[in-house]
């Protein structure tokens, strides 16, 4: 079951629209569920709400995936630089976006402590770290890196998609090292080589790219702090919606898995 409501994002003082998806059985049980956080929620489940229209295809794989789960998806501001602003976490001056005063930590916060309660106290979840998840794609990637490192107490998972990370990745490493990391911390981190920096694909392997390193450090990083990762190179992924919906299957059995 797919819900569509409003929620006031306070850092903005503007409506966000929330895509929520119930399991379909949620009004004939009495059960709770596990909760997955998504950015660009638009663009998760269907392709008439999805910018380029093309979704990840969530709907369909929710529908026949065997774990029931609550799955949120707060949309993005679209006016302007809106989106980059409230998905960059970090201060950037540089040639990828000039001078970027990103205010993703405000938007963090606002998730942790208000969003999150919000559905907590509305719908039937499983309230508690071990329970609660969260993902996104390029900035989207780039906040859930930055959610599961600075608000590991609330996210216990992060699916980490083609993360815009290469001017974060001063800031990252110093967030990671200063940052308690809980043990039961799942992170997976991906990119498609359609989509790769830092060497001529002609000339370097997947794994040589400025990309795939970044990524691997990171994983590195956060391996030694104690977390669990999956670190997947999508041969011939580019940057778009339908290479993700590829990887869904794969980080969702890597995130929510007993295995």
């Amino acid at each position: 079951m797919l819900i569509k409501r409003d929620m006031l994002f306070t850092p903005a003082g503007k409506n966000r629209p929330l895509h929520i998806w119930l399991p379909e059985d949620y009004e004939q049980s009495s059960a709770r569920y596990p909760v997955m956080y998504f950015f660009d929620g638009h663009n998760l489940f269907l392709n008439e709400d999805a910018t380029y229209g093309k979704s990840w295809g969530l709907l369909e794989f929710l529908q026949s995936w065997e774990k029931p789960l609550i799955v949120v998806g707060i949309e993005c501001g679209h006016e302007g630089n809106e989106r980059l602003r409230e998905y960059c976490p970090y201060h950037f001056r540089g040639k990828f976006w000039g001078d970027l005063r990103g205010t993703g930590a405000d938007t963090m916060r606002f998730m942790a402590e208000e969003l999150n309660p919000l559905i907590d106290r509305e719908y039937r979840t499983l309230p508690g770290r071990e329970t609660t998840a969260i993902g996104g794609s390029s900035m989207g990637g780039l906040m859930s890196l930055y959610a599961i490192v600075k608000h590991n107490d609330v996210y216990s998972k992060a699916a980490c998609v083609s993360s815009a990370i290469l001017p974060g990745m001063p800031s990252l490493r110093k967030d990671i090292l200063a940052s308690p990391i809980d043990p039961d911390t799942r992170v997976y981190l991906s990119w498609g080589t359609k989509e790769a920096v830092g060497g001529r694909l002609r000339k370097a392997g997947d794994y040589e790219t400025l990309t795939a390193k970044n990524n691997l450090e990171l994983a590195r990083m956060l391996e030694e702090k104690g977390a669990r990762t999956s670190v997947v190179c999508q041969r011939g992924g580019a940057h778009n919606e339908a290479s993700w919906e590829k990887l869904v299957p794969g980080f969702m059995d890597f995130l929510w898995s007993d295995r």
